[in-house]
């Protein structure tokens, strides 16, 4: 009788662990990685594929991995965060040395038959060692700003030496994200990308590139402690971006120069450049309200989206699950995003807080470049749609960015949530 009676204590004993967890978070995630395995099964059905196996299976790994490391305290991190770091680096000068290249970037390392993408998890890396950093060091001034640009620029330039123009955006969306949570001026962090912002203006029209200029002296006189000095270099900085455009735009590759090209007129090159675009817009526009059924997409099933199963899965959902199938997502991105600001308020300290709005900035902005690269909005980069595109190493390293938030949640002090 005693032993049967302790029985459902143990069970609350081992169940007790995960308390605090937020659960909501967890199920958005879940639900999400399995309408991405349906996906991918769906844009496979005719092929013989098995990669939405695969998925299904790393996003249970994924799974497996939140709930084991959510039990462990995610502050202990703050003692390894620069052997974190260290590893990020070296396993990102490997890839340089002995990776395999597909599709002009040489971002994988093999090992037996598996993959391994060190960018994707130089991602995690990156959000721990800028957590860890602000955490000790709010960036109220600007040496903590530059400080963390400089932690940030190693593995960017790695990662840009591959090249991964998309990685290297993300990283840049992780860092500002991060800085401007830890409480960096504002217009610091515009005056930071005002010169990628002039160099843009330069090539469409010359004069707003003149006004941005002069709109960042103003800027750099109020926010900057340097009044004079700040002006002048702000607007020198900007002036000078614009007429090295030229030049920075002799240094990317030819495919990516028709990805920030050919997106705002794709029919100029309808089966080169334009192609991906124009397949994506068909395919969305064909679904309508309701879709047209799953596994009954005549683009999906008769395959003419290439990379449909990866960079382009939001454009399969469109088209058979239909405008109804798109909000959905666009809703359960929006309810991720909520919870993980929520966990971040509620975060017993500011490595932890650090910690989920890194992971926010990660998510948000491939979620935002994905959906608006599909449908026309942005060039197309190579960003993965979070936990519904195949990628092995990206789906995990997604996971492993929400094991380390719900890690934060499941420790902080009880109350309601």
């Amino acid at each position: 009788m005693m032993q049967k009676s302790l029985t459902p204590f143990r069970w609350y004993s081992f169940f007790s662990a995960w308390q605090q967890i937020d659960f909501l978070l967890l199920i958005l995630v879940v639900g999400l990685t399995a309408l991405g395995g349906i996906a991918i099964r769906s844009t496979e059905l005719n092929q013989g594929l098995t990669d939405w196996w695969q998925h299904a299976i790393i996003g249970g790994i994924g799974l497996v991995l939140v709930l084991w490391i959510s039990r462990f305290r995610y502050d202990t991190l703050l003692q390894w965060h620069w052997v974190t770091y260290a590893i990020t680096n070296v396993l990102l000068i490997t890839v340089l040395l002995v990776g395999v290249t597909i599709n002009g970037s040489k971002s994988w390392i093999y090992i037996s038959r598996f993959s391994l993408q060190p960018s994707e998890f130089a991602k995690v890396g990156l959000i721990i060692s800028l957590a860890a950093l602000l955490h000790h060091r709010p960036a109220s001034s600007l040496a903590v700003v530059f400080r963390a640009f400089a932690i940030a620029a190693v593995p960017l330039a790695l990662i840009s030496q591959q090249p991964d123009l998309g990685t290297s955006l993300v990283f840049g969306a992780i860092t500002l994200g991060m800085l401007y949570w830890a409480n960096a001026n504002p217009g610091w962090l515009i005056l930071l990308i005002s010169p990628l912002i002039a160099a843009i203006l330069y090539n469409i029209f010359f004069p707003s590139w003149l006004a941005w200029a002069v709109l960042m002296g103003i800027l750099a006189w109020f926010t900057l402690p340097w009044r004079f000095l700040g002006t002048i270099g702000a607007v020198a900085t900007n002036l000078l971006s614009g007429g090295l455009a030229g030049f920075a735009w002799g240094l990317l590759k030819p495919y990516q120069k028709d990805r920030l090209v050919l997106f705002l007129h794709p029919e100029k090159d309808p089966l080169g450049g334009g192609y991906h675009l124009i397949q994506s817009r068909i395919a969305i526009g064909a679904g309508e309200v309701w879709g047209r059924g799953l596994n009954q997409g005549t683009q999906t099933q008769l395959n003419f989206i290439p990379e449909q199963h990866n960079d382009f899965i939001f454009s399969a959902i469109g088209e058979e699950l239909g405008f109804v199938g798109c909000l959905f997502v666009v809703i359960a991105f929006w309810l991720i995003c909520f919870r993980l600001v929520r966990i971040a308020l509620k975060a017993n300290e500011n490595f932890g807080s650090l910690l989920a709005i890194g992971t926010l900035s990660m998510i948000v902005f491939q979620a935002f470049i994905n959906i608006s690269m599909t449908i026309g909005l942005a060039p197309i980069t190579g960003i993965p749609l979070p936990y519904l595109s195949y990628g092995g190493s990206a789906l995990l390293t997604n996971f492993l960015a929400i094991a380390l938030v719900e890690s934060v949640a499941n420790h902080r002090r009880k109350q309601t949530f």
